[in-house]
């Protein structure tokens, strides 16, 4: 389970420290958007002593994109640490998740980003060719399309469908997009709820408060692990006597709804 993933850029050693005192279920050392180009073989080089400082978390490496100069170096370098896996970001090609999918073997995770116009359109194609987890990033996919953020964040609702719908087709299950405005706990806590309402998993984070509250919207309440037993046994009991459809808590319930209460027992482990 990834409720929550969490990042601290490769150039702030003091916030990377930090990372196995959280919450998260997993945290990213990013060599991507959080190091400036110029200092990114810096960063790479500081890379095993920023592992090791993060010992204990369940800790990946973001990569630079396959296209850049700097993929190669990153991937070989992140390899060759005690990591749980790699984020590959703006992942837009098949063939370069397979690759890198073979290259990590079955013992380390490969997260791809969508976060481009070419990555959302073939999400189901990405995410099926080797990814263990998959996430939206609606920064760089409307900065892609020359678009504007929004409060309302409409502008992002078709490809954060499109990517969601590609997750259960493929199989692998995705992370929602980020919420930028870290000091918005209510606004987080919203949208998180929005995420999980479409069908996503967990959540991208960048500060230690927004993965409590993630993990507590894609995880499940002891209130709601109460209602799906309770539901699941009645239908269990009814399926028994040869009934296809029960009323439970004053609502009609079907398989969809026992579906759901299974989905609530599986995000709670």
């Amino acid at each position: 389970m990834m409720r929550s993933l969490l990042f601290a850029g490769a150039g702030r050693a003091d916030l990377v420290a930090k990372l196995p005192g959280t919450d998260a279920d997993a945290v990213v050392i990013d060599l991507e958007d959080a190091v400036p180009e110029g200092e990114k073989e810096a960063a790479r080089g500081e890379l095993p002593g920023l592992v090791a400082s993060a010992a204990g978390a369940r800790v990946m490496v973001r990569v630079n994109g396959a296209a850049t100069r700097w993929f190669e170096a990153d991937v070989e370098a992140a390899v060759a640490l005690p990591i749980a896996g790699v984020v590959l970001p703006k992942a837009e090609r098949p063939e370069e998740v397979a690759a890198l999918a073979a290259r990590l073997g079955a013992d380390l995770e490969l997260v791809a980003g969508l976060e481009s116009a070419r990555g959302v359109v073939a999400a189901e194609e990405l995410l099926a060719a080797g990814a263990t987890t998959g996430y939206f990033g609606a920064e760089d996919y409307i900065a892609d399309l020359g678009g504007r953020r929004t409060a309302a964040g409409l502008e992002a609702l078709y490809a954060r469908s499109r990517v969601a719908l590609a997750s259960r087709l493929a199989g692998v299950p995705c992370l929602d997009q980020v919420v930028v405005d870290f000091r918005d706990d209510a606004g987080f806590a919203a949208d998180a709820e929005a995420g999980r309402a479409f069908g996503y998993r967990g959540k991208l984070c960048i500060h230690p408060r927004q993965a409590t509250l993630a993990n507590r919207a894609f995880g499940a309440t002891p209130e709601e692990l109460a209602r799906a037993r309770a539901l699941l046994d009645a239908w269990e009991r009814a399926a028994a006597a040869g009934v296809g459809a029960i009323s439970f808590d004053g609502q009609m319930v079907d398989l969809p709804a026992v579906r759901m209460a299974r989905d609530t027992l599986e995000r709670a482990g």
